[in-house]
């Protein structure tokens, strides 16, 4: 149980930062397949799929309301004052992060006539992060509209959430909603309840979001495996432009990254997380293998 929370809490961490996706977190720890087929289980399995998916999630989810709670308390405030050191961290794993996952899946992607499939995954989310200013929604009148908009905007955030390489919080970011949904979690943290309505929104885009999405995400997985990774490693690549991005998008915009502000410690700090997520990946596999010989 511990390890399966651990796993949502590293995910969440990921999840609250634009520019990082949770699923490739999941993809890199080894346990992506088994949350994607979870969740596909809990929505159209039979009745013993439905209650071993939702012991699983419920643990899962678990560590994710964890490392939320964290994120929207410490993080956020870290993020705010050390943007070009968070970049940094982050830059260093995404680039470290590739390598690994193109090792983890190199029996699919032997067939390099669907290598072009990165140019559409890394242009997806540098468009997105084109498209978002980084100017926040006024949410101080929920109106029927405005329900909707948040709604959609659920939606588009968890179907990126669950998708290696693309980060839900970018498209919170491009929809105006992130700093709004951060905050409005803050208040709620603090029995504050003025933001409930734009969270019950969200979150019932969410809901339906995972179910629209996880079967299409599942089905590409399974029977189109090596164009979808491609498209993955793409987005991957796209991600590191909202990276260098991210400080334009705070409350108080700041430049974009630069050679200048760019940290060298955070980078190498970023890749270790890489090594020590692989590390810890294959010795749970081995005592896994060990434990059933």
């Amino acid at each position: 149980m511990i390890t399966i929370m651990i796993n949502g809490f590293c995910m969440a961490l990921a999840d609250s930062v634009p520019g990082v996706s949770g699923g490739t977190i999941a993809f890199l720890m080894g346990f992506y397949d088994n949350f994607i087929g979870s969740i596909n289980n809990l929505i159209r399995g039979s009745k013993n799929e439905r209650i071993s998916a939702l012991k699983y999630l419920l643990k899962l989810g678990l560590g994710w309301i964890i490392g939320m709670g964290l994120a929207v308390t410490v993080l956020s405030a870290v993020f705010e004052k050390g943007i070009y050191h968070v970049s940094s961290l982050f830059i260093g794993f995404i680039i470290f992060a590739i390598p690994v996952m193109i090792y983890e899946e190199r029996n699919n992607l032997k067939n390099y006539r669907d290598t072009p499939f990165i140019i559409p995954g890394a242009a997806l989310v540098i468009l997105i992060s084109v498209l978002g200013t980084g100017n926040s929604a006024d949410i101080s009148n929920m109106n029927p509209a405005l329900f909707l908009y948040a709604f959609i905007a659920g939606m588009a955030a968890i179907s990126a959430m669950v998708l290696p390489g693309i980060s839900g919080s970018t498209l919170l970011l491009t929809f105006g909603l992130y700093i709004p949904v951060i905050n409005s979690l803050k208040q709620l943290m603090h029995l504050d309840f003025s933001g409930v309505p734009l969270l019950f929104a969200v979150g019932l885009g969410i809901i339906v979001g995972i179910i629209v999405s996880v079967r299409l995400i599942k089905n590409c997985m399974e029977r189109f495996r090596g164009q979808t990774i491609y498209s993955v490693i793409g987005m991957m690549i796209g991600s590191l432009y909202a990276i260098v991005q991210g400080p334009t998008t705070l409350k108080v915009p700041q430049a974009a990254m630069s050679f200048d502000t760019f940290h060298l410690l955070p980078f190498f700090i970023g890749a270790a997380l890489v090594v020590g997520m692989q590390a810890a990946k294959m010795i749970s596999v081995k005592n896994k293998t060990q434990t059933l010989a």
